[in-house]
């Protein structure tokens, strides 16, 4: 009985030192569908959370990629605590960390296709509702597709592009959009770098 104790004090112990690997709860929009700005203002409100724009994601991908690699280190960290799937729009914002868009861009560019562009105009409203001191930060972000260079570079075009059409159509103050290009060096879906998924833009609240 008192080896059973000691076991499970440790394994107790174990459990709460071990450093655990958590998946962003991510809500996510198909391509279509309305986006609330009221949400978006609740996500990039808090220093914590981001927004992701997904360029070319498909419609009906599967939550499961959306949180791929997070799930696999969890795997090699515990096999207590499943990793969070990406919640549905109607779950609202309450404890989201990103927010999902298929932002499209045109193939090899970064100019921002017309489908995308109801979605990034209530985007715009969200960061409307923000403090006029807060600052957002637009990370672009591509597939392992093309080389280190080419990719590094279209990230940092494309997170002009979303950055500037925030501010020529909706007059967003440029200042409060900061813009950075991270290349296939933050891939969301290591799994399979290729994929969709990871041809994105992400924005984060600082």
């Amino acid at each position: 009985m008192t080896r059973y104790l000691s076991t499970l004090a440790l394994a107790l112990a174990a459990a709460f030192l071990t450093p655990q690997v958590k998946a962003e709860k991510v809500i996510m929009y198909r391509e279509g569908q309305l986006v609330n700005p009221h949400d978006v203002a609740a996500v990039l409100g808090n220093k914590t959370r981001s927004i992701r724009l997904l360029d070319d994601a498909p419609a009906a991908a599967t939550p499961t990629k959306y949180v791929a690699a997070a799930a696999a280190a969890l795997a090699k960290t515990s096999a207590r605590s499943p990793a969070r799937a990406p919640a549905a729009p109607d779950d609202g914002p309450a404890d989201a960390s990103a927010l999902s868009l298929p932002v499209r861009f045109a193939f090899d560019s970064s100019d921002v296709l017309p489908a995308a562009r109801s979605q990034l105009d209530a985007l715009a409203e969200g960061i409307k509702l923000l403090s006029p001191n807060s600052i957002v930060t637009v990370e672009g972000h591509t597939d392992a597709v093309g080389s280190d260079a080419y990719n590094l570079e279209l990230s940092r075009s494309r997170a002009r592009a979303v950055r500037d059409y925030l501010v020529q159509r909706h007059g967003i103050d440029a200042a409060r959009l900061k813009t950075v290009g991270y290349g296939e060096a933050r891939l969301a879906d290591a799994a399979d770098p290729t994929a969709a998924i990871n041809r994105r833009v992400q924005f984060r609240g600082s």
